[in-house]
């Protein structure tokens, strides 16, 4: 809808209060419901929006370490822009408005839906249309937010118990929650592709379906809100942790991605009388994407989490490396036809933030064919694991936060502006948690040493 549309049917239909959010760094969606009046005022001069969300962490502890804003600035309120081109309905809210918000109308380095715009832009100025999906995996648990409390996230109760991956039986114990998710979500503009039971308790995955790059991360930040607000509707909890228990499968956020004409009607990944099928720009993208993975491991992996499902035999990668429909590889290529030629970007989990993940894996896609890199690694065939050709991952998140910090390749790809400060976050992150003092320590020191 445009501008008049919009206020055509607010008025039409008596709206009284819209719903609107954007994403902060940690991809957690802020944001509040506001009178119409305020709504539509908002239109045309935009809305004042506390900073202090890109100056706090997932727990919104305040950061003594970022330029962005902080106690030095007061925390004023930054303009943020409503994308009027986002409007869809809540279903599960009885049909109430919402749209997606940014803060590109003045520019704010932590904004990381402005990141993406800027590289989309970039992509579309260099002749490409970038198709993107990604893909999650989550737990679900038969428990409330009070229950998680009392029980300090321990004995949880799953959804189901057992191994039951890509089951018919098992959602037909839950039906209702499994056919809810679908609809519902459908009915949201957040259309799936499939969804499935994964291995382990109570563990779905869902595929969404394709879109331009901005669309498709606007859908999958959706995604794992509307899954969490369903779930709760449903007496039940879900989780994007990238690892919950150490003695199961950790979740993935693999992202699928093409480059199109601007049209849309070709594959331009796709050459017919090439090794693979593989054009040369599938190349030199797929070239870019080895090359800066080991600067920008942060934006797929960001918390300390994320580091516990990166690792061997978990179905997840830890080496530099890429194949055919190889699944033990950081980039999985497919290629089975024209239409469907693409790139699994399979670093990711599923505690990613859309936004900046997708920023990553098209940024460093399209710094391939700017270089016009070689693809000088060959595919890896058998078990990507052992290939130590092009190196390792970095294995936890202050590893990976040095080296993107020390890379002229990050800030070529982003500003140093964006780097500087989503670094600091992830130094942040890795602090709070060095000075906890876990369980696994108390086990292992207490009465011993």
């Amino acid at each position: 809808m445009n501008h008049s549309q919009i206020i055509d049917f607010i008025e039409q239909n008596s709206i009284q209060k819209i719903k609107f959010a954007f994403t902060d760094i940690d991809g957690v969606l802020r944001g509040k419901i506001i009178h119409r009046d305020k709504f539509l005022k908002g239109l045309k001069e935009n809305i004042g929006f506390c900073d202090v969300v890109f100056g706090w962490d997932s727990g919104d502890a305040c950061y003594d370490n970022v330029k962005v804003t902080g106690w030095h600035s007061g925390y004023p309120d930054a303009p943020c822009a409503i994308d009027l081109s986002t409007f869809r309905k809540i279903p599960w809210e009885n049909d109430l408005p919402f749209f997606i918000a940014d803060f590109s109308c003045k520019p704010l380095a932590a904004c990381p839906r402005s990141l993406l715009k800027s590289i989309e832009k970039q992509c579309i100025e260099m002749g490409f249309h970038a198709e993107f999906a990604q893909e999650f995996e989550w737990f679900n648990f038969r428990e409330t937010p009070q229950t998680l409390k009392e029980k300090e996230f321990t004995k949880l109760n799953p959804l189901t118990p057992g191994m039951f991956g890509y089951s018919v039986l098992r959602p037909s114990y839950e039906t209702t929650y499994y056919h809810n998710l679908f609809d519902l979500l459908l009915k949201f503009d957040v259309p799936l592709e499939g969804l499935h039971t994964e291995t382990g308790p109570g563990v779905y995955e869902a595929a969404l379906l394709r879109d331009s790059v901005l669309n498709a991360a606007d859908k999958a930040s959706l995604f794992k809100t509307g899954v969490k607000e369903i779930a709760y509707k449903n007496g039940i909890m879900a989780t994007f942790m990238a690892k919950w228990n150490e003695e199961l499968p950790g979740c993935s956020g693999h992202i699928h991605q093409s480059l199109w004409s601007l049209d849309k009607s070709d594959n331009l990944f796709f050459d017919p009388v090439k090794e693979n099928k593989m054009s040369d720009l599938f190349k030199q993208y797929l070239a870019g994407q080895l090359y800066c993975l080991p600067f920008i491991l942060p934006m797929y992996a960001p918390t300390i989490n994320s580091y516990k499902r990166l690792v061997e035999g978990a179905w997840a990668p830890t080496t530099i490396t890429w194949g055919i429909d190889n699944r033990t590889t950081a980039l999985r290529v497919l290629n089975t036809s024209k239409d469907l030629t693409r790139l699994e970007t399979r670093v990711p989990g599923s505690d990613s933030n859309p936004y900046l993940a997708m920023a990553a894996a098209l940024a460093s896609g399209l710094y391939g064919i700017k270089h016009q890199l070689k693809l000088e690694a060959l595919p890896t065939e058998g078990n990507g694991y052992k290939n130590l050709e092009n190196g390792k991952l970095p294995s936890n998140l202050l590893e990976a936060s040095l080296a993107m910090k020390n890379s002229p390749v990050a800030v070529e790809l982003f500003d140093s502006a964006f780097v500087d400060h989503f670094v600091s976050t992830r130094e942040w992150e890795w602090r709070q948690f060095s000075k906890h003092v876990t369980d696994w320590e108390l086990k292992r020191y207490f009465e011993i040493i």
